[in-house]
């Protein structure tokens, strides 16, 4: 198989991703950049990621952590799931990666007990879920949420104080890429995203 990302940096081009239009996503590539760098992996990690989507995130943790490593992707979707699954093959990381359909916090019971980072995308359980997460992190573990929704990262933020995590990081993240016309360059907006990440200091 040829290796489709040949660069330990994450921000694999999002064209790279196999897509269903049922399913939104992939984060874009420039979101799952800062994402990463907010996790601050490093290869044998562990990591959960609540609300796969497409995989996109699934498979940038999977590349950072590597062999000795694990990431445990949850969807709710089946089309999500299938899609991950696939995007883990494309990428050659399913020695890497578990997929499970399931609705979390609840679905988030049969993953390890003792894990290095989470990632989260939106989820209307958000509270409940960052307190299972916070359950399930190591000491000095890495909490980052990805919220399109004002409301959400204004939840995360609240519960993450409520829950005692410290060097909490609120990072609101503008981008415009750039499109070849005729005429020049014409910068077209993507959705504005808020990024909240947060250290377990339990």
């Amino acid at each position: 198989m040829v290796k489709i990302w040949n660069y330990k940096t994450p921000g694999v081009p999002d064209e790279y991703f196999i897509t269903d239009e049922t399913v939104p996503g992939p984060t874009k590539e420039e979101v799952r950049v800062l994402t990463i760098s907010k996790a601050r992996l490093s290869e044998g990690d562990i990591v959960i990621d609540v609300g796969c989507g497409t995989g996109g995130l699934t498979v940038e943790a999977a590349l950072q952590v590597g062999l000795q490593g694990k990431v445990y992707a949850l969807d709710d979707d089946a089309v999500a799931v299938k899609l991950t699954q696939s995007n883990v093959e494309k990428f050659g990381v399913q020695d890497i990666v578990v997929v499970r359909q399931g609705v979390a916090p609840e679905g988030l019971a049969s993953f390890p007990d003792v894990v290095d980072a989470v990632l989260i995308g939106g989820t209307v359980n958000l509270r409940e879920v960052l307190r299972v997460v916070q359950a399930k992190l190591r000491s000095n573990g890495r909490v980052v949420v990805n919220a399109i929704l004002l409301e959400t990262a204004t939840t995360a933020v609240d519960e993450l104080r409520v829950l005692g995590f410290e060097n909490i990081d609120v990072a609101h993240i503008s981008v415009a890429v750039g499109k070849q016309i005729k005429s020049g360059t014409m910068m077209l907006a993507r959705n504005p995203i808020t990024i909240v990440s947060a250290l377990n200091s339990r």
